[in-house]
């Protein structure tokens, strides 16, 4: 592919790369530094060979915070929390995919200050698997360590995170990884991994009406909507961690959810205007 052909693609992963490395290290300046530096290092390498481009930059990126999360270490440095998004979310440009794509996924400077006291392995670990849900394999290629490993560092940054979160902010997180993969499910067509986040009795309701019951009903009826998962972004909704259906930055629905032990109890498809107005596409805050 030539080089005007990669950058087409590399522009569509921008946001997702930006939002992980802005996760990794608390700075909107450092993570374009980084996400620039996969662009180098993608507009150099021979890509014939790989299968999976977005999974790639991500690892090239998370690679490269690791590394300036390792320099910030070695020098000492007291980290600065960027909070531009947190100050200015109540103004932020909906219509900005970039913009919406960082800010959705935000997890606010209370949170920020908890892992900026992680080193940088469980730092790297806890943001890539419960943040954004990548597979202990691929985050174990990247640490140099095995899978069985950097679980257990993942484990580790997760009792430190939710030790030192506030109670509300412990209940976003929670929440948000099981909307991610809910939404990473959708995307990826994965029924199995629907059937593991949904309660075996989950209701899905449309205007209060009940649609359909069931994991298996609701997973199935879930599916035929993946092909239109790429417009959905985390949001919250109703002051719960939801999805917003937001094509060409505009918002045009949102799905609510109610948790229940971890799972997906109820999810009630929204196209009121007026509910949609309780849909918030800025940062999840503490």
């Amino acid at each position: 592919m030539d080089e005007a052909g990669l950058a087409v693609l590399f522009e569509e992963q921008r946001p997702h790369l930006r939002a992980v490395a802005y996760r990794m290290l608390g700075t909107h300046t450092e993570a374009d530094d980084a996400v620039q530096n996969a662009w180098l290092r993608l507009s150099g390498a021979d890509t014939a060979e790989v299968a999976n481009l977005a999974g790639w930059l991500t690892t090239v990126v998370a690679r490269e915070c690791l590394k300036m999360l390792r320099a910030r270490r070695n020098r000492r440095e007291e980290p600065l929390i960027d909070t531009t998004a947190e100050l200015s979310a109540g103004g932020h440009d909906a219509g900005d995919p970039e913009a919406e794509a960082l800010l959705a996924d935000s997890i606010g400077p209370a949170l920020m200050v908890v892992l900026d006291s992680l080193a940088p392995a469980e730092r790297l670990a806890f943001v890539l698997h419960d943040v954004f849900a990548v597979p202990f394999d691929e985050i174990a290629a990247i640490l140099e360590r095995s899978p069985a490993a950097t679980r257990q560092l993942t484990s580790r940054a997760r009792r430190r995170v939710v030790g030192a979160t506030p109670p509300r902010q412990v209940d976003i997180i929670r929440q948000r990884q099981v909307v991610q993969a809910f939404l990473s499910a959708l995307r990826h067509g994965d029924f199995d991994g629907l059937l593991a986040v949904l309660d075996p009795d989950v209701l899905l309701r449309d205007g209060g009406a009940e649609l359909v019951r069931g994991a298996r009903a609701v997973g199935a009826h879930a599916l035929t909507y993946s092909r239109a998962a790429r417009f959905v972004r985390p949001a919250l909704v109703d002051g719960t961690v939801g999805l917003a259906i937001v094509p060409q930055g505009r918002l045009i629905g949102a799905l609510g959810f109610t948790f229940d032990h971890g799972k997906i109890a109820v999810i009630e498809l929204i196209n009121d205007p007026g509910r949609l107005g309780h849909v918030d596409l800025a940062p999840l805050r503490s």
